[in-house]
Parts: structure tokens; C-alpha cells; sequence
């Protein structure tokens, strides 16, 4: 990915993790201005100019820092919250609700994670003697880019010392290097979202291989990481059973199965917006298999019978590789 200049907000120009980020990108122009939002997405910029080139945002998160996440978000039972420390994401994956979200795919990066962090603090204690839940990789990849952030130290000291807080990263990445020299706890998890090595391949642009995912889950897996798995998006093909039989032994044969944490199982699915915009940029695409409909949220997915269907079938393929039921849930779905 290319780059062409770095739009910081003038307020945060000692910052320490701006100077981080704008020590990777050192022949990089830099435009000071006054705020991120009078500049990102004013101009809509087409999703696929990502193939060419973009600028970096970097700046402070305004309004709401860390939001309460929908219901079917994560584990069953307990408060679940993502934290916002970035916009968009160095991959391009073609069923990415991003490109219908923001007006442009510039990356942002906020770097008030001290204000962040107090926010998780005062909602650990309104939690009072409750599990409470945090997720990174709502609208980034939360690893991709950790190497140039440099902010994951800080979020390590804030769950070492809250015990019932729960750290979710989400990523696709296998870029596990500010991870491993780390010491793991056991509440924070690193969560990978996998599909079957041809769907990845055609869908997943520019993300690390099936195999790549592979490896770094048994390395962090091996160092006494918590590990969690995401199947989600799932996309429907002929020979479904088969492509996602073979990725559970995949699976099974780099990491201990029974060790994950949790596996989420989702279906394919998009806002209308989002519908519209996956349509224009990837019209041949073999996402377009299978019948599409509105379904009980206003989300384009598959019938709800066909999504039954095939939920059902990779439940049955992960409970007889011997992994607990209570340990997979259904993301997003009614």
C-alpha cells in the first residue's frame, strides 16, 4: 500500500504515538491542520483508490470513545464494548462493510488512548463486580498496524490491572510481533478471523493467507496466548461441507482445538448501503452466489433458511472435532 502524505492534527504533534507513526513514514509530507474532521471523507474518495494511494489521518478521537456493541457482538451474558482507536484498514477484503461507512479509505489514526482507557475505566466500575467486555478491530485491523501505533503496552497495563475486564483483539493480520515478547493474560484474547484457504485467497485482498493465520495462532497459542476464532464471514458455495472440513482440520492440525477460548459463526451479510457499494466495486464476484433478501434487521443476507442451514452444518463439523457447544455462538444473527 502507498502512501502520500500524513494530515496531522496540530494539538498532537508532541504526541508520543504520533511521533511513533510518523517515524515509520519518515519521506512522507506533513499538512498540519485543525482537526480530522473538517478534512476526512469531505471529498468522497472510491474505496479501490486504496490500490493506488492514500493519506494518513492522525489526530484525537472526539465524542464517543468506546461504544456499547450490538446484541450477538460476542459471549453470551456479559457487557460487551468496542473502543475507537482507528478508521479503516490496510487490507482490502471485498466484503468489507467499510467501504460503504466512511466517504474515503484514508487511514485514521487516533492516538488518545489515555482518554480511551479512562473511558474503560469508569465503565469497569458501573459494571460493579461484573465481567465486562472490550473489543479493537471494529473499524481497523487491530494488529496490522500495532508495530507503528505502538499503543498496545499501554492497554496491557490497564487489563493486567482489571482482572474483569476482557481485551478481544481482532485481527486477520499475522503480524504478531508486538505480541509475543509480551507477557499473555488471561484476559486478553487474540481473535482470528479465518475462512477456507480458496475463499481467503479470492476474498481476503492483500490479508495474510490462510496458512500465515495458521502460524501465528500456534506461536501465540504456544506462548500461553488465549486464542479465539472467528468463521465469519461465511460464504456460501457448492462444496461449502467440504472447504470448511477441511479448514477445521487445518486447524486442529496447527493448534490444541479444544484450547480456544471461543469460536463466533456469522453469514455474510451488509447494511443496504454497504450492499450497493460491495455491488459496484466487486460486480463478478463469487459473493453474489445464492439468494439475497432483507432480512429481520434491514441487513442484506441470505434466506434465513439457507443461513440455518449452513450455520448448523459447521456447528456440527466443530462439535465433532470434540469443541464444547457453550463455546460457539452465532455473530449477528437473529
Amino acid at each position: 500500500m502507498k502512501f502520500d502524505k500524513i494530515l496531522i492534527e496540530k494539538k498532537i504533534q508532541a504526541n508520543p504515538y504520533a511521533k511513533n507513526i510518523i517515524k515509520a513514514f519518515p519521506n512522507l509530507p506533513q499538512i498540519a491542520i485543525d482537526s480530522i474532521d473538517d478534512v476526512f471523507g469531505q471529498v468522497k474518495k472510491p474505496y479501490l483508490q486504496k490500490r493506488q494511494s492514500l493519506s494518513i489521518f492522525i489526530g484525537e478521537k472526539k465524542g464517543e470513545l468506546v461504544k456499547a456493541a450490538p446484541k450477538a457482538y460476542g459471549v453470551e451474558g456479559d457487557p460487551h464494548y468496542y473502543y475507537i482507536h482507528s478508521y479503516n484498514c490496510i487490507y482490502e477484503c471485498q466484503y468489507c462493510y467499510l467501504q460503504g461507512y466512511f466517504n474515503s479509505p484514508d487511514l485514521v489514526f487516533f492516538v488518545n488512548h489515555h482518554d480511551i482507557i479512562s473511558r474503560m475505566s469508569q465503565l469497569y466500575h458501573t459494571h460493579n463486580q461484573q465481567t465486562i467486555w472490550f473489543h479493537g478491530g471494529e473499524y481497523s485491523d487491530s494488529l496490522a498496524t500495532s508495530s507503528i501505533t505502538g499503543e498496545l503496552e499501554l492497554y496491557w497495563d490497564f487489563f493486567s490491572r482489571h482482572p474483569r475486564a476482557m481485551l478481544e483483539l481482532r485481527t486477520k493480520s499475522s503480524h504478531i510481533k508486538e505480541l509475543i515478547n509480551r507477557q499473555p493474560l488471561e484476559n486478553i484474547i487474540v481473535s482470528f478471523s479465518l475462512s477456507p484457504a480458496n475463499k481467503a485467497k479470492e476474498h481476503d485482498l492483500n490479508a495474510p493467507p490462510l496458512e500465515s493465520r495458521l502460524v501465528a495462532m500456534k506461536k501465540l497459542m504456544k506462548k500461553g496466548f488465549s486464542i479465539a476464532i472467528h468463521f465469519d464471514p461465511i460464504i456460501y458455495s457448492s462444496g461449502l461441507e467440504i472447504e470448511y472440513r477441511e479448514l477445521i482440520d487445518q486447524l486442529d492440525h496447527y493448534v490444541d482445538v479444544k484450547k480456544i477460548k471461543y469460536l463466533s459463526l456469522g453469514v455474510v451479510r451488509f447494511t443496504k448501503k454497504v450492499y450497493f457499494e460491495v455491488k459496484k466495486n466487486y460486480p463478478h464476484s463469487t459473493l453474489w452466489r445464492g439468494e439475497w433478501a432483507a432480512s429481520f434487521d434491514g441487513k442484506k443476507r441470505y434466506p434465513k433458511s439457507m443461513r440455518l442451514q449452513v450455520l448448523k452444518m459447521v456447528k456440527k463439523i466443530l462439535i465433532e472435532k470434540e469443541i464444547k457447544e457453550e463455546s460457539i455462538y452465532l455473530c449477528m444473527e437473529g
